[in-house]
């Protein structure tokens, strides 16, 4: 408006309505342009805020879901060293009654170490416990969301390990809102691990369904597969068929503990054995669902 002023004043030109209107007009298109520009901005900002939140929850995610297997371990532990301390103290007292005191003070030292053990092994747990019951996650999750979160880790882990894995997930029937760090924790370990036997390119296919009142979950990956001498093994503690470059044997979360942690939830976990489809490798969990949903 000043420039048209200044000009009128110099150039003796008259200034019309029409081109006030033109002005005007022009005028309301560049703010909105600049706004448009502006909120597109706010908007790139919000989204990446949020990618930036969905990672930071699926890293604590993944944190929480092994800690829940360790504490379930844990808890274990705990339960073995008390029914331990009760056996070395009846031990102890049988062997008073036959004047045996020297073998005797031994089984009481024993079952006072047992005792102090199982003291450790509750103290670390009710720590734990108070780790997992953080408010920055929901104790509740669609499967949905859990199987999702669950693929994204295990793409980078993949991706980590130079392996160009196709996933894939099957999900039928109507579910409710699943405890998240149980099935998170069970399905990411069955997940990474069939992520480790493939060599360089596979498929993982994840399936989950019901059947009356159980949740049936399924990981299958055409990976190197299980050798059949191994397969009576694979639950049993310390059986691992992972080593380093050095030659050391793996010390992650082997299927005895996932075994130990379906069990404590009141389900199964099975190896299926398919003659008519030797390429992949599948096993099958079965869980009451009872104890995943949430009450009320």
């Amino acid at each position: 408006m000043v420039e048209i002023s200044v000009r009128n004043i110099y150039s003796h030109t008259a200034i019309t309505f029409s081109t006030f209107v033109i002005i005007g007009g022009i005028a309301i298109f560049r703010s909105f342009f600049v706004l448009g520009f502006f909120n597109i901005l706010i908007l790139r900002e919000a989204k990446l805020a949020e990618e930036q939140q969905r990672r930071r929850n699926e890293e604590i995610l993944l944190l929480i879901s092994n800690l829940y297997v360790e504490s379930i371990q844990l808890k274990k532990t705990a339960k073995n060293a008390e029914e331990l301390t009760s056996a070395c103290y009846k031990l102890y007292r049988d062997l008073k009654n036959v004047s045996k005191n020297q073998q005797a003070d031994n089984a009481l030292r024993i079952a006072g170490e047992m005792h102090e053990i199982k003291k450790d092994s509750q103290r670390i747990y009710a720590g734990l416990s108070k780790i997992m019951n953080q408010d920055n996650l929901n104790d509740f999750m669609e499967i949905e969301e859990i199987t999702a979160a669950i693929i994204s880790a295990n793409r980078c882990y993949g991706e980590m390990l130079g392996k160009k894995i196709n996933y894939r997930v099957e999900i039928s029937e109507k579910h409710s809102r699943y405890h998240t760090f149980i099935l998170f924790s069970l399905i990411n370990n069955l997940v990474s691990n069939a992520v480790e036997a493939i060599r360089d390119n596979g498929e993982i296919i994840l399936t989950v369904n019901k059947s009356k009142e159980m949740i049936i979950i399924m990981v299958s990956d055409n990976g190197s597969g299980i050798s059949t001498k191994n397969k009576p093994y694979i639950f049993e503690p310390g059986f691992t068929t992972k080593f380093d470059n050095t030659g050391i044997a793996s010390n992650g979360i082997g299927l005895s503990h996932i075994k130990n942690v379906i069990e404590e939830n009141g389900g199964i976990i099975t190896l299926l054995d398919d003659p008519a489809n030797t390429e992949m490798t599948t096993f099958e969990i079965r869980l009451p669902e009872k104890g995943l949903i949430q009450e009320g």
